[in-house]
């Protein structure tokens, strides 16, 4: 059918520069949280890309939601706007026929909504958190930029390299200091390496010096060295904490718990309300003229935010186990389909011609 392939391709158009947009817009704030956490030093600066990629794949089925309301919702919208609506309707056609171009439309969207935050969403989780695992593993010399000051994560010493060589083997003029057993340790190098054994890891100093004084005391002591070990502290990988946003649907299935019960809850809930969403689209989308072009867009973003809240608060209830599952799986769908049967039938009343309601 013509019209069903012109509506399907102009959302396809619409999804796509909305999808764009959106897309923008979460990269970009992610990128700023990333690169302040870089500069603060709680991040490698390596791993910002990486984190971003993770970071997008935890938010795409949501984005993708809202991709799909939005695209039914604009194309519609521009349909009564143009008042091509209006001959949909003195030609005897009904609202629901709209229906199944936005359900054709929409099913490669659910599809991929319900793989995303089924699997590949929890996937994401995890290999978030073991990637922050391992770079959490790294020792305190192995995160230096040369001529910065970096702070160990236990606090006890900062170290400061001028520069590399070539190769990245060798770090030169080197200054660490540390406290131990409540005195000051200050350490100059000319050059250094690291080194591994069955200890741990160590970084080589090699032909400088070490200044010893305690606080409130004037007495200090000055030694040479040719050679000079200063322990890395590394720490071994440790698994990650098997939270539920984790782990895989079917070992969520395993466990008979609250928050195992909520986790199943919200990933069944992402596509069950893509649907919902996008056929709530079609009878928000009506546009009134004489009332303005936006008030069916700040309802659609009213019903939106509602419609994730009632999801998230029978989540939350399913977890301290005021709610059963089914139930809260339940509840917020089917309280969204009273305003869709609702505002369905309001529509397709109002747009009935004249002489109908004669009869």
């Amino acid at each position: 059918m013509i019209f069903a392939s012109a509506a399907r391709r102009e959302f396809a158009q619409a999804a796509a520069g909305i999808s764009v947009a959106l897309l923008a817009i979460l990269t970009s704030t992610q990128l700023i949280r990333l690169l302040n956490d870089a500069v603060g030093g709680r991040l490698a600066p390596e791993a910002v890309v990486t984190m971003l990629g993770f970071t997008a794949l935890n938010f795409m089925p949501i984005l993708l939601g809202l991709t799909l309301f939005m695209s039914v919702l604009v194309t519609m919208s521009r349909s009564y706007r143009d008042s091509e609506m209006v001959v949909w309707f003195i030609s005897g056609k009904s609202l629901l026929g709209w229906v199944s171009p936005v359900l054709r439309f929409a099913w490669p969207l659910v599809l991929a909504i319900a793989l995303l935050s089924t699997f590949l969403t929890p996937w994401a989780n995890r290999a978030s958190a073991e990637y922050t695992e391992r770079l959490g593993t790294h020792n305190d010399a192995s995160q230096l930029a040369p001529g910065a000051f970096k702070e160990s994560e236990t606090g006890g010493r900062v170290f400061f390299v001028e520069n590399y060589s070539e190769n990245s083997q060798q770090v030169r003029n080197i200054f660490v200091t540390n406290t131990l057993n409540g005195k000051t340790g200050v350490i100059f190098a000319s050059h250094g390496h690291q080194e591994d054994n069955e200890d741990g890891r160590f970084m080589v100093l090699e032909n400088g010096r070490r200044y010893e004084v305690e606080p409130g005391s004037a007495e200090f002591k000055v030694m040479n060295f040719a050679s000079y070990a200063v322990f890395l502290q590394d720490s071994l990988a440790k698994p990650v904490e098997a939270i539920p946003n984790r782990l895989s649907i079917w070992e969520l299935l395993q466990i008979n718990t609250g928050p195992a019960k909520a986790e199943v809850l919200w990933r069944l809930s992402q596509p069950v309300s893509a649907v919902i969403l996008a056929l709530l689209a079609i009878p928000l989308s009506f546009i009134n003229p004489r009332s303005g072009r936006s008030m069916n867009m700040v309802l659609a973003i009213l019903i939106y935010a509602i419609y994730n809240n009632l999801i998230t608060v029978c989540q939350a209830w399913v977890t301290q186990g005021r709610l059963s599952f089914l139930e809260g799986m339940l509840a917020p769908h089917l309280l969204m389909l009273i305003p869709l049967c609702g505002m369905t039938y309001l529509r397709m009343t109002a747009s009935k011609p004249a002489f109908w309601h004669r009869r």
